[in-house]
């Protein structure tokens, strides 16, 4: 039974392997035959399709077209026409385009369309050497040789080509001289921010002089900006519609100053600089500095306050001092002194002050009022006339001498009494020096007993040399003999 079995397995295997190869032989022939027909029809198709050419501007899709040699002409007739009008310029309008050829059934492109709004999208540009500022472009030049000549006019703003000749020596040297007195040289010109260059594709117009490109980096404008004068400005005004002080104003317009009247119709350079750079310069200077001398003052007590006398004149010294200078744009921000040496010490001035007060209020004593002499002619009446007081003549020597403490309330020419002095006693008394050839106090004075405050002489009514002395009490005349007498 179990061969009987077997037997049956073994005939149900080979029909099933028979039937899947029977199978898999179909399926062989109606695949190559469907193959054989896909491309007998690809092959028939290939003949009714038609090409078309889709363009791009850079990432913009303009439209489809069916010549590519119309979109080469269009590019051709851009790129000439910029060449004509930037002639030292590379003119590229091709890199910026892309052309992605299709082949369709159907060719149903508007051609004269398309390529009309082509010609309108088209960017023309030239290779430049474009100036960045921290990384942000800011202005483009022609090539690699303009970008270093406009970087060596911005230093040129501010330091000589002398100079950026002798820092590029002293650069390579391992031996450079110390500086002289008076002497000065160029340390370092750097600008403050990152500047650097790079070769870019821009716009034609874009693309600047050296010097178009300095005047925009240190202004921040291509174009002076103007401002025409109207009814009623004053500079304060026209200044502060523009956001500036009238010193900034000033300082634009050379030819001007605070005081100037403008004229209706003037122009006036308003331009607000704005610098993309800051070109830091760094100088070293050697210099003779002068040293101050000290003034010193010492009391003396027994001189009169107000008196003063140089007991030893003062004498400056001198230095010699090496300085750092920076400066920003032209303006200095810093100056340090990196080494001094002292040539000549200075020598302290000393002025002696007196502090010895004079009381404005006299004694009540008198004294005579010059040196000796005699009385020429006492008060009472002469030649029909009150004399008012004494006359003194013949002194020692000339000088005039306050008869007692107190303060000066007259001191010049008054009438008949020639150059005279009053001085009032704070004690009721008052007394009066007539004649004399000098006065040496002046109003407000306080005088102290004895000391000279004038010279004997014949001014006004007088007949000789003498000192006409007058004593008033109260307001009323005394004898001065009452009080000085000898």
């Amino acid at each position: 039974m179990s061969s009987s079995w077997s037997r049956k397995e073994k005939n149900s295997r080979f029909t099933y392997i028979f039937s899947s190869i029977k199978k898999i032989s179909i399926i062989t022939v109606l695949m190559t035959s469907l193959t054989f027909d896909v491309g007998f029809a690809k092959e028939n198709h290939n003949e009714d399709l038609n090409k078309i050419y889709h363009v791009y501007v850079g990432n913009k899709y303009i439209g489809a077209v069916s010549n590519e040699k119309a979109i080469e002409e269009i590019i051709a007739s851009k790129e000439k026409g910029a060449s004509q009008q930037y002639k030292e310029l590379s003119i590229d309008a091709s890199s910026s385009v892309k052309i992605i050829p299709e082949k369709v059934f159907s060719n149903q492109t508007k051609d004269v369309e398309i390529l009309k709004k082509l010609e309108q999208s088209l960017v023309v540009q030239a290779p430049s050497f474009t100036l960045s500022v921290d990384g942000e472009p800011v202005v483009s030049l022609k090539d690699a040789k303009d970008y270093e000549d406009t970087i060596r006019m911005l230093k040129l703003q501010y330091v000589s080509q002398q100079e950026l000749n002798s820092l590029y020596v002293n650069q390579q040297s391992t031996n450079i001289p110390p500086l002289q007195t008076g002497e000065a040289r160029l340390v370092d010109v750097s600008f403050k921010q990152e500047v650097s260059g790079a070769i870019q594709k821009v716009a034609p117009n874009a693309i600047v002089t050296p010097t178009e490109a300095v005047k925009y980096l240190m202004t921040g404008s291509l174009e002076q900006v103007t401002y025409k004068v109207q009814s009623g400005d004053v500079l304060g005004s026209v200044a502060q519609k523009h956001g500036l002080t009238t010193t900034e104003l000033v300082a634009l317009n050379p030819g001007i100053t605070v005081d100037t009247v403008l004229q209706i119709g003037q122009a006036l350079n308003v331009t607000v600089a704005k610098p993309f750079v800051t070109l830091e310069v760094k100088q070293e200077k050697k210099v003779t500095d002068t040293i101050p001398f000290k003034k010193i003052v010492e009391e003396d007590p027994t001189m009169y306050k107000g008196e003063k006398v140089i007991k030893q004149p003062g004498v400056n010294g001198s230095k010699e001092t090496s300085y750092l200078l920076t400066s920003e744009n032209g303006t200095r921000i810093s100056k340090v002194a990196l080494k001094e040496d002292i040539i000549q010490q200075p020598v302290d001035e000393i002025e002696v002050v007196g502090t010895k007060v004079i009381s404005s209020r006299g004694t009540g004593e008198f004294t005579w009022p010059t040196v000796g002499g005699y009385i020429s002619s006492g008060m009472g009446q002469r030649w029909g006339e009150l004399h008012r007081g004494i006359d003194i003549a013949r002194p020692n020597n000339y000088n005039i001498l306050a008869s007692d403490n107190g303060v000066v309330v007259a001191a010049g020419v008054s009438g008949s009494y020639g150059n005279r002095i009053v001085i009032d006693h704070h004690n009721g008394y008052t007394t009066l020096y007539g004649h004399l050839s000098s006065i040496e106090v002046k109003v407000g004075q306080v005088v102290e007993k004895g000391s000279v405050i004038g010279v004997m002489g014949s001014t006004g009514n007088s007949t000789g040399t003498h000192l006409h002395f007058e004593v008033e009490k109260n307001g009323s005349l005394e004898n001065p003999l009452t009080y000085v007498g000898r």
